[in-house]
């Protein structure tokens, strides 16, 4: 019996119950330097379920909050850091008042591990904008928190097992393949929840997605597939037939200002999932009247538009979108298995997880979701090949989150909105 299945017979046999092991890819400042570290995860609690990990995406988000990036108006990381919120994994025990998730059941996790679960957005499904929101790494949880980690914060999904209330369980349909059903947590709710939330959902939109990383590619294939005319966006053409392959039926190369020009006014939504700070107002004017620009990253633009967000009411063209809540993000991964949409993933070992970092500080040319390989490369072997690995290369980010930069941008967009 494992450590998991054995807790879980404590539990229904009164006994007290035990902290679980689990081995984590764990980083100990914003150096980013990955190594595994022995950690502890909660007791199973009587709607818990253990997740033995299969695999884990990785995401630019992991990368921000590693690094540190946005400390200046999240708040610092606290190290040991684990990130990693694009889990799939098999369910190997459960608490004894589980009705969603049993064991054996093939289950992913996002980016939100505990919420109320009683206001007015938790009822309707939209998790994600309740004010006692857990996030699956970094978050800062007390014992008596559905959440509860014994290190004082929650820690992601670069990790062996994992254990979560199964209310934030998603169930993976038997069909879909397991490595990339991860990031489907992550990239694909990222960019469903913006399609639906503005009027996407009945198809027949015309949707611009700026940058063709792991994010845009499954923008794109996420539009087509509710109906869209969908475009891809591109500093160059480089990526043109990889876009058409995804399934653009256009493509515009914004070094081209003949090829902006031809597009000012045509698109109802654009999906802009640049990570970092960059000239996004170009975007905007290629919107219809009452089209919006939605910003995904995060960087000093994503938060000043958010504020802008708020002083018009949401009547701004330029607008924001973070995550989705369970109800879409089940539904996504519903929809992306009954259209065999999969994301372009590489999976690789943990091992590899420095120079996976590295490549996401760059540009992502490859255009794909890395992936780890938890059950394939979290072993006791993992130390010794990460003792000759590199620590990543990563460059200062620019335009990184701070509240007085966002101010000035806010400031500047309001002097754009009004001229």
């Amino acid at each position: 019996m494992g450590s998991a299945e054995a807790a879980a017979s404590l539990m229904e046999n009164g006994e007290v119950p035990v902290n679980i092991p689990s081995l984590c890819m764990a980083c100990d400042d914003g150096g980013c330097n990955f190594k595994p570290v022995l950690m502890e995860r909660r007791p199973v609690g009587s709607r818990d379920v253990v997740i033995q990990m299969l695999y884990c995406g990785v995401c630019h988000s992991d990368l921000h909050h590693a690094a540190g990036h946005n400390a200046a108006l999240l708040g610092p990381t606290p190290y040991p850091c684990v990130p990693g919120h694009e889990l799939a994994g098999v369910v190997t025990a459960v608490g004894d008042q589980c009705t969603k998730i049993s064991v054996g059941m093939k289950v992913g996790v996002g980016c939100i591990v505990d919420s109320c679960l009683e206001c007015k957005s938790c009822l309707a499904g939209e998790e994600q904008n309740c004010s006692k929101r857990v996030g699956t790494y970094g978050s800062k949880v007390s014992k008596s928190s559905r959440a509860y980690s014994p290190i004082g914060w929650t820690l992601g999904g670069y990790t062996s097992t994992m254990v979560v209330h199964e209310h934030f369980a998603i169930i993976i349909p038997d069909s879909y393949p397991m490595e990339a059903a991860g990031p489907v947590m992550c990239s694909a709710i990222t960019m469903y929840e913006p399609l639906i939330v503005h009027g996407a959902g009945g198809g027949g939109k015309t949707v611009g997605i700026v940058g063709l990383g792991g994010l845009g590619v499954m923008g794109i294939k996420l539009a087509k597939a509710l109906g869209c005319t969908v475009t891809a966006i591109s500093r160059n053409t480089n990526k043109a037939e990889f876009a058409k392959q995804a399934g653009a039926a256009n493509f515009i190369a914004t070094a081209d200002p003949a090829q902006l020009q031809a597009a000012n006014g045509t698109f109802d939504i654009i999906l802009n999932t640049v990570p970092v700070y960059h000239n996004y107002d170009i975007y905007t004017r290629l919107l219809k009247r009452d089209g919006k620009q939605v910003l995904l990253g995060l960087h000093k633009g994503f938060v000043a538009a958010m504020l802008i967000k708020g002083l018009t009411r949401g009547k701004s063209r330029l607008t924001v979108s973070l995550i989705g809540g369970i109800r879409n993000t089940q539904a996504v991964i519903d929809l992306c298995a009954e259209h065999n949409i999969v994301p372009e993933v590489q999976v690789k070992n943990c091992e590899e997880l420095n120079q996976i970092f590295t490549d996401l500080d760059g540009a992502n040319d490859a255009g794909v979701r890395y992936v780890l390989d938890i059950a394939g490369s979290l072993n006791e072997n993992t130390s010794a090949k990460c003792s000759t690995a590199r620590p990543p290369t990563l460059a200062v980010p620019k335009g990184a989150m701070t509240l007085s930069g966002s101010i000035i941008e806010m400031l500047r967009l309001i002097c754009l909105w009004k001229t």
